[in-house]
């Protein structure tokens, strides 16, 4: 499945262990602070001209049941808006994610403030489309779907034309196709070449720059808008724990990145071809955090050479 990664665990050992400037900032509180006067950046969907927020939330981890888990999920929804972010991407594949969000979202009463994106099911029984289909309205409990995207191209050929159908009918505003495995971006492009998509959904990341070679290029060739999954992991999983003992570098002073998540999630964003991204999101203080990457200034070529470079020394 397309995973954007939790990284509760990994960057809480980032707020505890304080050992550089950038990562003793307190991420919940002034991180926040420094960027509020920043407006959010938005980008264009190329097919709409509709602009988006470029910091969204990942959803791989909204599927619990217990009451405290529940109650920061639902924190996290409740503030995304409020922080100048609306994108909310989830999948049928993500377990009880969708219900969870329906049920918090219908709780809050704030669903026409959020960009609720999903996926079609990476398996199963395709024999009615439209009941497949359908199937997500329920769980989310809406009778509109931003962007509904075929997850790893399964039923391709199958729900496509149903998802155009209803965007006809305006239930669904935009289309896509989904991947986060690199054997499957050939197929992406290909999906790019063949159809009419508004969206991709694509891995990209500081340790994982494989979808830049065509990919992205195709997707602004094409005209597509293009989410960024695992913007903090790479194949092995989230890299995050493993900058808890790292001091953040003193350019990202430069760009006001003052933790190594708004650094990273930054360098996503300077990438041509990145429209948004959606890091995995459960708690308030990483919500604040990331959204605080998306305002202010983004690396220029030199300053992503730099990072790039001291990345190399870190021997992750």
């Amino acid at each position: 499945m397309d995973r954007e990664f939790d990284t509760s665990l990994s960057r809480r050992a980032l707020l505890q262990a304080g050992v550089a400037t950038g990562v003793s900032v307190a991420l919940g509180g002034s991180a926040w602070a420094a960027s509020a006067a920043d407006a959010p950046i938005l980008r264009a969907i190329p097919s709409s001209g509709e602009k988006i927020p470029v910091i969204g939330i990942g959803t791989n981890a909204f599927d619990v049941t217990a009451a405290e888990e529940l109650a920061t999920r639902k924190q996290v929804l409740e503030q995304l808006p409020k922080l100048g972010g609306s994108i909310v991407d989830t999948a049928r594949g993500y377990g009880r994610s969708e219900e969870v969000i329906g049920q918090l979202v219908a709780e809050l009463g704030n669903r026409d403030k959020l960009f609720l994106s999903t996926k079609t099911p990476m398996g199963g029984d395709l024999s009615n489309p439209k009941a497949v289909v359908e199937a997500a309205f329920a769980r989310l409990r809406t009778d509109r779907i931003d962007l509904y995207e075929i997850h790893n191209f399964f039923g391709l050929k199958e729900l496509l034309p149903v998802l155009i159908e209803y965007k006809q009918a305006k239930k669904i505003r935009y289309v896509g196709a989904t991947t986060s495995f690199e054997p499957q971006h050939a197929q992406l492009v290909e999906a790019m070449n063949q159809n009419k998509l508004d969206f991709i959904q694509v891995n990209y990341s500081i340790t994982d720059r494989v979808s830049a070679k065509q990919v992205l290029p195709t997707a602004r060739d094409k005209g597509v808008a293009v989410l960024c999954n695992m913007p903090l992991g790479g194949r092995r999983g989230s890299f995050m724990p493993q900058l808890a003992n790292k001091p953040l570098p003193a350019f990202a002073a430069e760009i006001g990145a003052k933790s190594w998540a708004q650094l990273l999630l930054k360098y996503n964003l300077s990438q041509p071809g990145i429209t948004a991204v959606i890091p995995g999101t459960t708690i308030i203080a990483h919500l604040e955090d990331n959204q605080a990457a998306g305002r202010g200034a983004l690396p220029d070529a030199a300053l992503r050479k730099r990072i790039e470079d001291h990345w190399a020394t870190l021997g992750l």
